[in-house]
């Protein structure tokens, strides 16, 4: 059944550390209004002054997205994080026009003076030169060849990658190089890519993770208003799993109150279309995105607010947020462990591997060859 709220769930009480409900939903987009990041020094405050409070809705227009390229300098990134089970990472974009309201990416564009509001799912950037940067990363003396993630902090395959191709130039160098990589997605479009990925998964130098948190195609559609539809994802795991590229699911983030209730249909769907191996994780609310997502519930689900942010404290110790490696990703607390239970005995019964991910080759890696005006002699 399609989330809807009901009538005797008990409203909210926006106290202050809460955000006043918008005045309307933007149509296509996750976010309601474009706070400054946590940077600025400068704050600004809309008022109605009365004169032009019946035009309001007219006037305000429906903000369309804008990509800026950048030259990068690497795009390679590195972590040592005990929790993230791969150590490179590579995000084509800034910015991410799926608009998921509780993207833990979100208050990264603060580093860029832009809201990690509607700014993050409006105003983008594509690292035009990726291909070019990536082969000089990886001809470089000494390289240490392990697996790359491909959209670990915002989706590779986000609307505007059908014209800007960025990750597929990657993939295009990575498979030239014989690289091991993953890839982590809520796009059907990562099907477009299958004559790269085909012949990898052969060579066992790719795994896709396909995320999905619902199959409710309503809460999907507020949630992560521009992804592609929760079945359109499962049918993108059968696609892939028929044609030979090993898949997985993530169940990501799980919403207590919200979305929790899929967790078993949504094992039960990736295993029957093929997928191998399952993860999942929490809500996590860092930074800017405590308030967007409060304001979101205010706006889309107002009867429940209170109960869904009281079960996100109650896994963060008694706070929207705990930033410590061993519960960030699951949460802590009779909730968490709740969830851990159901998501063990689901994947039991449907199967699932054990580890998340495979072991991919890296014993195959060839330096690509770097451009010389002196030409190459062999």
């Amino acid at each position: 059944m399609p989330y809807q709220p009901t009538d005797d769930e008990p409203q909210p009480n926006l106290s202050a550390d809460s955000v006043a409900p918008p005045a309307r939903a933007v149509k296509g987009r996750g976010a309601a209004s474009n706070p400054e990041g946590r940077f600025e020094t400068i704050r600004h405050q809309a008022e109605d002054d009365g004169w032009s409070h019946a035009l309001l809705d007219e006037t305000v227009p429906r903000p369309h997205t804008e990509v800026t390229e950048e030259r990068a300098r690497s795009v390679i990134s590195r972590n040592d994080s005990p929790d993230i089970h791969f150590t490179q990472a590579i995000n084509p974009y800034r910015g991410c026009e799926h608009g998921c309201i509780y993207c833990f990416a979100r208050p990264s564009h603060s580093y860029i003076n832009l809201s990690p509001g509607l700014d993050f799912e409006t105003k983008l950037r594509a690292k035009s030169n990726l291909a070019e940067v990536l082969r000089i990363d990886l001809a470089k003396r000494g390289y240490d060849v392990s697996p790359i993630n491909i959209g670990s902090n915002t989706d590779p395959y986000q609307p505007v990658e059908k014209r800007w191709q960025l990750t597929r130039a990657a993939l295009q160098v990575l498979a030239e190089c014989c690289h091991p990589c993953t890839i982590v997605t809520k796009n059907a479009l990562v099907e477009r890519d299958l004559d790269i990925l085909v012949p990898m998964a052969r060579e066992n130098l790719v795994q896709v993770f396909i995320s999905v948190n619902s199959l409710d195609n309503h809460l999907a559609a507020k949630l992560e208003p521009r992804a592609s539809a929760p079945h359109r994802r499962i049918k993108a795991i059968r696609t892939l799993t028929d044609a030979g590229v090993p898949v997985g699911v993530l169940v990501a983030p799980i919403i207590p109150a919200l979305n929790d209730k899929d967790m078993e249909a949504v094992l039960e769907q990736a295993a029957d279309a093929g997928a191998r191996c399952a993860g999942y994780t929490t809500l996590r609310l860092p930074h800017e995105l405590k308030a967007l997502f409060r304001e979101w519930l205010a706006l889309h689900a107002p009867q429940r607010a209170d109960h869904v942010m009281s079960l996100v404290q109650q896994m963060n110790g008694g706070r929207d947020y705990d930033s410590d490696f061993s519960t960030r990703m699951r949460g802590q607390g009779v909730f968490a462990d709740l969830l851990r239970r159901r998501f063990d005995i689901a994947s039991r019964r449907h199967g699932y591997a054990r580890s998340r991910e495979l072991v991919l080759d890296t014993s195959r890696f060839v330096p690509p060859r770097t451009s010389s005006p002196q030409g190459d002699l062999f």
